[in-house]
């Protein structure tokens, strides 16, 4: 048995996600998790929210709440989607915890003990309408990398490209949309990641595992241009970490807080103790997972997240973390994302472009998405939602293959056996071939699962389905019935044997399908088919079972239609 730590990247706190966001991280990271944890793997799964900075800032201020009170109630309403769509975290925290305020601050004196601190004079955007400072996403305006011109003043929504506000062209204020600004002289704390460039530069390319996406993107910052870059890691902010040199005041500092990019990424760690601390367990418990000096030498660290977060996760994290002095766990596999887009547009929810979590679990059950989206997973490149592709998938893979093979097996068994498992007859040339067939194609899932390939893992997982099918095709036993009814009792088990197995397979996909196929089988035996021979005889003569409701609906031409027009590309 291996450890495995597994972190999502963590949203934002302003407002409800869309799917595009959902497919980029927690998804397919709650996948690999369910799957780690099947294959018998100890796994800690941690999330949280993004709630510092300017979004939430905004956010609250459109609602009048208070923002610690803005953040709390949309805390409250992820962690019911997350809940919604069977996000399995073993904790869902907040970056606005007192564990992780306190983790900052210390590894924020860490840093300025190792001279990787720099106070730096900046030209910053000042706002006479709001007189303030503005910023980063304070400011919007036009990019000078690309045209877009609802950029924001730390990064590019269209292009990716990272800015900073004075980047910007024609820039204004995101808060009164003011034009009277000026540049002003104030301090701030700078990361100094250029220091490290060579040492991050040979960590990079030792990662020859990575993905592609991933180490293209990381090599591109270190390396095109002037390379890596000093990074400022405060802001002229009221909600935040309060920046201090661990439990001390930090001259000058006054009034500032942590720039969210510094803190978020540390909530992963953070995260883990809010974890115990809830639970009245000794640090002991969340350290053996992140400190190698106490125990999480042996842990596997994966991160997953959308490509527009991996510069901060493949250096400026990093940077904190090696260069705190401390023994801190490194990530070990970065699993990164392309885009999701919407018929023909961006997901967006600073646009509110797309279908988000809430309204999707309103039409739908979460499998019907799990499905669709992680079978479509943005790995190699871009890819696209379109209702028509949606339907055409639902109806195919999920009612057509996997729910039609469920629903005719346990309605022939109850017509011709009763509800129990059917004894009589052996195995044949038939089902020989069978379990070869099914076993080439369960090392295929295994190896994609593996792999993280999601798309791949799909595949192979639909591909076991089938075989099911065919065989029901091959052997019909409502024809052997006739002639052989103990041949046809034992097509009959094997047929529910398979479902068992379709169940403990397709979990990490499909969990309440699944949980439903098992409940309807009378089974609570979750085991991996690692001998799949004994797999396939699990539920033996005389055990009952009930004939499930159908597992998988079809959708119509009038619900797509419908939902074509009602989400038609931007939240109301």
């Amino acid at each position: 048995m291996a450890r495995h730590l597994i972190t999502s990247a963590i949203p934002y706190i302003n407002g409800i996600k869309h799917l595009g966001n959902l497919v980029g991280s927690q998804l397919p990271a709650d996948l690999y998790a369910r799957y780690l944890r099947s294959r018998g793997h100890e796994v800690l799964f941690l999330c949280a929210t993004d709630e510092h900075g300017t979004p939430a800032e905004l956010a609250a201020a459109k609602t009048g709440e208070p923002v610690a009170d803005y953040c709390a109630r949309m805390y409250g309403i992820q962690a019911e989607l997350a809940q919604g769509f069977r996000l399995s975290f073993d904790h869902f925290g907040r970056s606005s915890s007192p564990q992780n305020h306190r983790l900052t601050q210390h590894f924020a004196g860490q840093l300025d003990a190792a001279g990787l601190i720099a106070e730096v004079p900046e030209r910053q955007v000042y706002s006479h309408a709001d007189a303030r400072f503005l910023p980063d996403r304070y400011v919007e305006g036009t990019c000078p990398n690309c045209g877009y011109d609802k950029a924001r003043g730390d990064q590019c929504e269209n292009c990716t490209k990272q800015l900073d506000p004075t980047d910007l062209i024609d820039p204004r204020s995101a808060i009164s949309g003011s034009t009277d600004l000026e540049i002003r002289e104030t301090t701030h704390l700078h990361l100094r990641q250029s220091a490290l460039k060579d040492r991050l530069l040979q960590w990079i390319d030792s990662k020859t595992d990575w993905p592609i996406l991933t180490t293209s993107i990381a090599r591109k910052w270190l390396l095109d241009g002037d390379g890596l870059q000093d990074r400022g890691i405060t802001r002229d902010l009221d909600w935040g970490v309060p920046v201090r040199k661990g439990d001390q005041p930090w001259p000058g500092m006054e009034g500032k807080v942590f720039y969210v990019w510094f803190d978020a990424p540390i909530e992963y760690i953070a995260c883990a103790k809010e974890w115990t601390d809830a639970q009245g367990r000794p640090d002991a418990d969340w350290e053996r997972w992140w400190r190698t000096d106490h125990g999480a030498h042996d842990v596997r660290y994966t991160q997953f997240m959308g490509k527009d977060n991996v510069p901060f996760h493949t250096l400026s994290f990093p940077v904190t973390i090696m260069g705190s002095g401390e023994d801190w766990k490194l990530v070990d596999y970065i699993k990164s994302f392309n885009y999701l887009n919407y018929d023909g547009g961006q997901f967006s929810t600073s646009q509110g472009r797309g279908v988000f979590m809430d309204q999707a679990l309103s039409i739908l059950p979460a499998d019907t998405w799990r499905w669709w989206l992680l079978s479509h997973a943005p790995e190699s490149s871009d890819s696209e939602f379109t209702w028509e592709n949606f339907q055409a998938s639902v109806n195919k893979d999920l009612a057509d293959v996997l729910g039609n093979f469920v629903s005719r097996i346990t309605k022939f068994c109850r017509s011709k056996f009763g509800e129990q498992v059917p004894d009589g007859g052996e195995w044949d040339e038939r089902e020989g071939l069978l379990l070869a067939d099914l076993a080439t194609r369960l090392r295929a899932y295994e190896t994609a699962m593996d792999a993280i390939e999601v798309r791949k893992a799909a595949e192979a997982l639909r591909s076991i389905w089938v075989l099911g099918n065919e065989y029901l095709q091959s052997a019909a036993p409502w024809t052997t019935f006739k002639a052989d009814p103990a041949q046809a009792a034992m097509q009959t088990r094997l047929g529910l044997n398979l479902i068992r197995l379709y169940a403990v397979l397709s979990r990490p996909f499909i969990p309440d399908a699944a949980q439903e196929m098992m409940d309807a089988l009378g089974c609570t035996d979750w085991s991996w088919p690692d001998d799949l021979e004994a797999a396939l005889r699990t539920l033996a003569p005389g055990h009952a079972f009930t004939v499930p409701e159908v597992t998988f609906r079809k959708i119509t031409d009038e619900e797509r239609a419908d939902w074509q027009s009602r989400f038609a590309g931007v939240r109301t």
